[in-house]
């Protein structure tokens, strides 16, 4: 079975060929040697929660330390904590956090396990996507890929603010390669671009509580200010490779 696509741009995971998923997978390497995250090659069990990039405060004012503090050490935690718990014994324990993805994607008697292993993966992967002082112009290479893909830097932005507000209720909204095309996509709750052998480059997360205790019901000015402010496009350009 092959993954869809909605006209909205959501992505909809319908099955996943182990090929195409370790090719993303593969492509997405330099990602996975970031912010303390492990290439699959090199990971061993138990599953452990990733450093963070930076300092608790260090995405303040648009991001709150309160935010990131409960984000980080709650929800992205919890998911470790409860990842662990659920492969201990079995013969997913010791295995790569992709291959978990793997070996559960697309199957309803293991959402627990993909919902757990994929937020693992989406949120230290959002937390790259991020820097202080970031946002502005990014690297040339990759504004010449952009201005190819979406006409302008200022198209993109648009773009994934778009997608940040009309995701209804929790997800992602991500940049990603599509072979020689850059494009913006949507994801639903734990789903990511991976399971569609797509190459994420950098997303934005906004399920609640990514976002709630700065500024409530407010969507917008926390997508927008993201953008602008703290988006890392070193990040993306190497991910594109």
């Amino acid at each position: 079975m092959q993954p869809s696509v909605l006209p909205d741009n959501t992505l909809v995971a319908t099955g996943l060929n182990r090929r195409q998923f370790l090719g993303a997978a593969l492509g997405s390497a330099c990602v996975l040697t970031l912010g303390g995250l492990a290439h699959p090659a090199q990971a061993a069990a138990p599953i452990v929660l990733p450093p963070l990039p930076y300092a608790d405060d260090a995405l303040a004012p648009v991001i709150s330390a309160q935010t990131l503090g409960f984000h980080y050490g709650k929800h992205h935690k919890g998911y470790v904590d409860t990842l662990n718990r659920l492969i201990a014994n079995t013969e997913l324990e010791g295995q790569p956090l992709e291959k978990i993805i793997l070996a559960v994607a697309g199957k309803a008697d293991k959402a627990a396990l993909f919902n757990n292993a994929a937020q693992i993966w989406n949120h230290s992967f959002y937390w790259n996507s991020l820097r202080p002082k970031g946002g502005g112009e990014p690297p040339a290479a990759l504004k010449q890929r952009i201005e190819v893909s979406f006409g302008s830097v200022d198209a993109l932005r648009k773009e994934l603010v778009n997608a940040s507000l009309t995701q209804f209720g929790s997800g992602w909204a991500w940049l990603v390669a599509d072979g020689d095309k850059l494009r913006v996509v949507k994801t639903a709750n734990a789903e990511l671009p991976l399971t569609a052998g797509l190459k994420p480059l950098l997303t934005i997360d906004v399920w609640e509580h990514a976002y709630y205790l700065d500024y409530q019901n407010r969507r917008a000015d926390y997508a927008n200010a993201l953008v602008d402010k703290l988006l890392n496009w070193e990040f993306a350009l190497q991910n594109l490779g």
